[in-house]
């Protein structure tokens, strides 16, 4: 009679446990209504889905996740928590603006990361915990919504310790300039892809501490290399660098760089580099300007003519006026009894002058003149 109550209690005691956790444990392996989800594949996808926000629950088992083609403003803080066998993630084309602090901190595992073709405007510096992160590959393609998240990007490069990160893709972001040591603590980065952008320069330090593979710096805004960054980029023995389609200004400054190019063999298709600039000199192989008359030392040599004449007329008008002093001081008694002379001349003339004048100018002095006569 008495078992009777405590086996009731027991089994409305289990019947609670598992009315609790059971709906947990079955949502850790359900799939979001607006996604596919494959277990065996161990994929998710949730595209063009019109989605606002990342769905929940998402599967722990996921290893390939694909959010793509949605609405999404903001990823939030721990977005995906829970999901630690995640390697490859991808939010493409999202509309993303705000990444939040720790958005990918519960992301221990995440080797592949895609932004690609969003509208970053705000990324903060604890987006990333650096403690926690594994990433490999960042595709960065078409993410900016202007070019001034750049500093965001450096700020998160700089803290999120992305020790790991061999490929980072920054491609047609219209960037203008590259942060002061935006990659120095990249020790992994091995790929870099900045084409398609309005880069104009870059600095000697942009790439110091770097051992890339591959630099793709194709159709940018350079119009030049200096020779600082050229020495830098021989430095790293296994690069390979794309610069085709920059307007190159082929003038005497340009000398440096196409004698690097001569001597260097890491530019790819150096062949097909070109002139810009000036419109004389359009289309003409930057390989060819060693041995094309720029103009550059005939004027120089001008110059140097020029001023080699200009001191050497200085000598000869300061020769000529010392001797020209030296003989005044020989004959100063001379020339002071001429000049004495002179003055007395030039006195009787005018008291000559003077006198006529006042004759001319008094009727009175000329009728008595007359009279006289």
């Amino acid at each position: 009679m008495s078992s009777r109550p405590y086996s009731g209690s027991m089994v409305w005691k289990i019947i609670v446990l598992v009315t609790t956790f059971l709906p947990a444990l079955l949502g850790s392996n359900s799939c979001p209504t607006a996604c596919q989800c494959s277990e065996p594949a161990r994929t998710v996808k949730c595209v063009l889905q019109d989605l606002e926000e990342v769905p929940s629950p998402i599967p722990t088992y996921t290893r390939n996740l694909f959010i793509t083609g949605n609405h999404i403003y903001k990823i939030r803080a721990n977005a995906f928590q829970g999901l630690d066998n995640l390697h490859n993630l991808s939010l493409a084309n999202n509309r993303i603006v705000l990444l939040e602090p720790e958005a990918f901190a519960s992301l221990p595992n995440l080797r592949f990361l895609d932004l690609s073709n969003n509208r970053l405007a705000k990324v903060h510096p604890n987006a990333f915990i650096a403690e926690n992160n594994s990433i490999q590959e960042l595709n960065l393609n078409r993410a900016f919504y202007n070019s001034s998240v750049i500093r965001d990007i450096a700020a998160v490069l700089h803290s999120g310790g992305f020790l790991q990160l061999s490929k980072l893709d920054m491609a047609s972001n219209e960037l203008i300039y590259l942060p002061l040591g935006i990659f120095s603590h990249l020790p992994a980065l091995r790929h870099l892809d900045l084409k398609n952008n309005s880069i104009i320069d870059l600095k000697n330090s942009t790439f110091c501490g770097l051992d890339l593979e591959f630099l793709d710096l194709s159709a940018n805004a350079f119009k030049n290399l200096r020779v600082d960054v050229l020495n830098e980029l021989s430095r790293q023995k296994h690069l390979c660098i794309q610069l085709k389609d920059n307007p190159f200004f082929c003038n005497c400054e340009i000398e440096d760089f196409a004698e690097w190019l001569n001597s260097s063999e890491v530019v790819l298709n150096a062949n097909k580099l070109v002139c810009a600039y000036p419109k004389d000199m359009q289309n003409v192989s930057l390989l060819m300007l060693s041995e094309m008359e720029l103009g550059c030392h005939s004027s120089e040599n001008t110059e140097i003519v020029l001023q080699t004449s200009y001191v050497l007329l200085g000598i000869v008008v300061g020769f000529v006026g010392i001797i020209f002093l030296f003989v005044m001081y020989l004959n100063r008694k001379e020339i002071k009894t001429w000049i004495y002379n002179m003055r007395d001349a030039c006195r009787d003339l005018m008291e000559g002058y003077h006198y006529r004048y006042e004759i001319d100018s008094d009727p009175r002095v000329t009728q008595v003149s007359t009279s006289d006569v």
